[in-house]
């Protein structure tokens, strides 16, 4: 099934079913009153979140949907059936907007809970049957309510995958074969840019039974928040993130700067959010069975020197795989313990 983090659609709630105008025609009765019964009230939309679901490509095809109407009241005081409700399952992360023409979208919900339900669209109030409109100046009511429309509206969906941590690095950077390692994922891994083209998910447990959730966003490049390479599609895929996990793989850095691709990813983070550019990191140097042991040692005792906190890792033969795994859980404890 294809990824679909956005999609337009239109809801339309039930409308109301009518009233009735009817009188009681009785033997021995020959001044029966009215019996009219009410309109049923018709379905109303909801949204609700479903963790199983990852894309919004189905709720895209078919773009258009409704609720059931009302019923409308019948004779011998008969109150019409409401229309059934309409709940539309959807991925866990989406934000629903009422798109508002030429005014900014006002944001309707934002399911976040695996479970949680919004209102989006209400149906229709049925219409009362004539029974109501009996007075003492009145005694055989013809009126009848016809029932209200439902709300009808044009939505904007917007995914934003949750997980506790987003891998950021550059194309060919080893994010996918970090999450196949460490999870049960299974992201295309391939030897050129651009393998993943869309946010895959693995989950980390522990011992203790606690989880991970992490996100492989395709790789980024310079310009990617102006829309350069894969540009900024996926970047709100992180936004949600606790704390990212920066991949630089040894193949793309220089002795002279060797942290340069560290440093431009974090600008255009900066450029796109800053306050995502403000979130733990954990900077990871990939692949460093590819170079010399003199030349990695030469490169760990420089990150000394300078102050700065580099995990080096090899996931071919998996040295500094535990060491990072360690950080890993103890930064998500802290961002845990914080939200508390």
């Amino acid at each position: 099934m294809r990824f679909v983090d956005e999609a337009t659609i239109s809801v339309r709630a039930g409308k109301g079913g009518k009233g009735c105008a009817s009188f009681r025609r009785e033997k021995f009765v020959p001044k029966g009153g009215p019996n009219g019964g009410d309109g049923g009230s018709g379905g109303s939309v909801y949204f609700r979140a479903d963790r199983s679901l990852t894309t919004l490509y189905d709720l895209r095809l078919q773009g258009a949907y409704r609720a059931e109407n009302g019923l409308p009241g019948q004779g011998k005081g008969k109150h019409g059936r409401d229309g059934e409700d309409l709940v539309l399952d959807v991925p866990k992360g989406t934000l629903v907007y009422e798109k508002g023409g030429d005014s900014e979208n006002r944001l309707l919900a934002d399911l976040s809970e695996d479970g949680e339900t919004a209102l989006v669209a209400s149906g229709g109030s049925g219409g009362k049957g004539n029974v109501h409109f009996k007075s003492s100046t009145n005694r055989t009511p013809t009126e009848y309510e016809t029932g209200e429309p439902g709300e009808e509206k044009r939505l904007s969906l917007e995914l934003k995958l949750i997980a506790d941590i987003g891998l950021l690095g550059l194309p060919n950077s080893g994010k996918s074969t970090f999450l196949s390692t460490v999870s049960g994922a299974r992201p295309k891994i391939a030897s050129y840019p651009f393998t993943t083209l869309v946010p895959h998910l693995g989950v980390l447990f522990n011992d203790l039974g606690e989880q991970i959730v992490l996100a492989d966003i395709p790789g980024l490049m310079e310009g990617a928040h102006t829309g350069y390479g894969l540009g900024d599609t996926f970047l709100r895929h992180v936004s949600r993130s606790s704390f990212l996990l920066h991949l630089l793989s040894v193949e793309e850095i220089s002795l002279e700067d060797p942290w340069a691709g560290f440093e431009l990813l974090n600008s255009e983070l900066r450029q796109y959010s800053e306050e995502l550019a403000d979130r733990p990191q954990l900077q990871v140097l990939n692949k460093i069975d590819l170079w010399p042991r003199e030349a990695v040692d030469s490169l760990r005792e420089r990150a000394r020197e300078e102050g700065k906190k580099v995990f080096f890792l090899s996931l071919q033969t998996q040295e500094g795989l535990d060491e990072l795994i360690r950080a890993i859980w103890d930064v998500w404890r802290k961002e845990k313990d914080a939200r508390q």
